[in-house]
C-alpha cells in the first residue's frame, strides 16, 4: 500500500502553483527579450502586438475548448496533455526567424497554456472545501506573478551566458517536462487517492457532497445554458476588463521602462515589484475572504468585498502616467497590481463557488475567453496609441475599465446564499 501524505490536498495546490510559475515563465521568455527581438528584427510596437495577439487569440478561444476538454475527460489527462504541448512549442520557438513564425509559435504557445487556469480551478474544486478555495486559488494564481518575477532575472542571465535568444526559449521549455514528472505520480482524484488519508478524504467529499445537495448537481449544462445566467456574465465580465490590464503589464513593462529611458538591466527592481505585489495581493485576497467566511458571512458576499476593494484600488494606476522616477513607478504599478491580484482571484474562484463541478472548468474556460478577447483588443490599442501617442493614454485607461468590471461584478452575481439555487442552471448531459 502508498504511503499516505498529511494534507495532501496542499501538495496539490503546490503542484498548481509550479506548474502556473512554468507557465509564466514560458510567456514572459518573449516579453523580456522583446526589446533585444526589437533592436534584431527593426520592430515596431505594432509589429511586436502583432506576435502578443497571435498568443492571445490562441488563448482566448482555447480557453472555452479546454475547459470544455478537461470537464470531459478529467483534470489529471487533461493538464498533462496540454503542459506537454505548451512545453515542446516553447522549445521550438527557438527556430523562429521573423515575425510570422515568432505569431506562428505563439500562437501554438497560447492554444496549450490555456488549458491551466480552467484545469487549476477544477483541481481546487475537487481537491479543497469551500472555506479553504481562496487560499488554494490564490496560491496557484500567485505562481503567475512568481514566474513573472523570475523570468527577467533567468531569462536575462541566459541570454548573456549564451550570446543570443535562442537559449532562452530551450532551456526554459524543458521545466515543464519535469513538472510532468510530480504531476503524474502525485496527481489523483480525491475519491481514489492512494496516498490520500481518510480522515482527509472524508472532509473533503464530505464538503462536496453538501455542496452537490445544495446544487442538485447533475450533468454539466451547455455553454448556451450557462450564458442564459446572469452570474455568468458577471464571472465573466470580471475577468474580461481586468485581465487586460495584468497582461498589459505583463507583455508591456520592460518596454514601458525602456521608453521612459531606464536601462531595462538597471530597473530590474522596477520590473519585479508590480509582480511580487500581485503575489501578496492573490493571498491577501485569499486569505481576507476566507476569514470573512469564517465569521458567518455568504461565500459570495465575502468574495465581493474583496472585488470592491480590487476595482477600487486599481484607479491609482493613473498617477503612474505623470512621473518618470523609477521607484514611484515601481509602486504605483505595485498597488496596482496588488489590487488586481485581489480582484482575479475572487473572479477565479467564483466558479467553484457558484457551478456543479462538471460545469467549473467550463465556466472558468468561458471566462478565460472573455478575457482573451479583452486582451486581444486592448492589445491591438495598446501597440497604435504607443506607436503614435505614447503610454499616458493607455495607463489612465487601464485605470478606469477595471472600476466598470467591478460594479457589474457587484451587480450581476446577486446571490449571496452559499451556492446558486438550483433552479437558475437547468442541466443536460453533452
Amino acid at each position: 500500500m502508498a504511503r499516505t501524505l498529511p494534507r495532501l490536498r496542499w501538495w496539490i495546490g503546490g503542484l498548481l502553483f509550479a506548474s502556473t510559475i512554468i507557465n509564466y515563465i514560458d510567456r514572459q521568455t518573449l516579453s523580456v527579450l522583446a526589446p533585444y527581438l526589437k533592436r534584431d528584427y527593426g520592430w515596431s510596437n505594432g509589429d511586436f502586438a502583432l506576435i502578443v495577439i497571435g498568443f492571445r487569440l490562441a488563448y482566448a478561444f482555447g480557453q472555452t475548448a479546454a475547459g470544455r476538454l478537461i470537464d470531459r475527460v478529467g483534470t489529471r489527462r487533461g493538464l498533462t496533455y496540454t503542459v506537454i504541448w505548451y512545453s515542446v512549442v516553447a522549445m521550438l520557438t527557438s527556430l523562429a526567424s521573423g515575425l510570422r513564425s515568432f505569431f506562428a509559435f505563439r500562437f501554438l504557445l497560447g492554444l496549450g497554456e490555456s488549458a491551466n487556469w480552467p484545469g487549476a480551478t477544477k483541481a481546487v474544486a475537487e481537491w479543497f472545501p469551500q472555506r479553504e478555495r481562496g487560499w488554494a486559488v490564490a496560491l496557484f494564481d500567485s505562481g503567475s506573478s512568481i514566474g513573472g518575477a523570475l523570468a527577467p532575472f533567468l531569462v536575462l542571465w541566459l541570454y548573456h551566458s549564451f550570446g543570443g535568444w535562442q537559449p532562452a526559449f530551450l532551456i526554459t521549455g524543458t521545466l515543464g517536462f519535469l513538472w510532468l514528472i510530480a504531476w503524474r505520480l502525485l496527481y489523483h482524484p480525491p475519491e481514489s487517492h492512494p496516498r490520500l488519508r481518510a480522515e482527509e478524504r472524508r472532509m473533503i467529499l464530505q464538503d462536496k457532497a453538501e455542496q452537490a445537495a445544495e446544487q442538485e448537481l447533475g450533468q454539466a449544462a451547455s455553454w448556451r445554458e450557462l450564458l442564459r445566467v446572469p452570474k455568468t456574465w458577471g464571472v465573466i465580465f470580471g475577468r474580461a476588463l481586468t485581465d487586460p490590464v495584468w497582461f498589459f503589464i505583463a507583455d508591456w513593462f520592460a518596454i514601458y521602462l525602456v521608453s521612459k529611458g531606464i536601462r531595462l538591466e538597471e530597473g530590474l527592481i522596477a520590473f519585479w515589484i508590480p509582480f511580487l505585489a500581485a503575489d501578496l495581493g492573490n493571498f491577501s485576497g485569499g486569505g481576507f475572504s476566507s476569514w470573512l467566511i469564517r465569521r458567518g458571512w455568504p461565500v459570495v458576499r465575502a468574495r465581493k468585498a474583496v472585488v470592491v476593494f480590487g476595482g477600487i484600488g486599481m484607479l491609482v494606476l493613473s498617477a503612474a502616467a505623470f512621473t518618470d522616477n523609477p521607484y514611484a513607478l515601481a509602486a504605483l504599478f505595485g498597488f496596482s497590481t496588488f489590487a488586481y491580484a485581489s480582484f482575479s482571484t475572487m473572479v477565479l474562484v467564483l466558479p467553484s463557488d457558484l457551478y456543479p463541478s462538471r460545469s467549473v472548468a467550463t465556466v472558468s474556460g468561458m471566462a478565460g475567453t472573455g478575457a482573451g478577447l479583452g486582451t486581444i483588443l486592448s492589445t491591438f490599442l495598446i501597440g497604435y496609441v504607443a506607436d503614435r501617442y505614447s503610454f499616458e493614454p493607455i495607463l489612465l485607461t487601464a485605470s478606469l475599465i477595471p472600476f466598470v468590471g467591478m460594479v457589474l461584478v457587484v451587480s450581476l452575481v446577486r446571490n449571496t446564499n452559499k451556492t446558486s439555487p438550483p433552479e437558475e442552471i437547468p442541466v443536460r448531459s453533452f
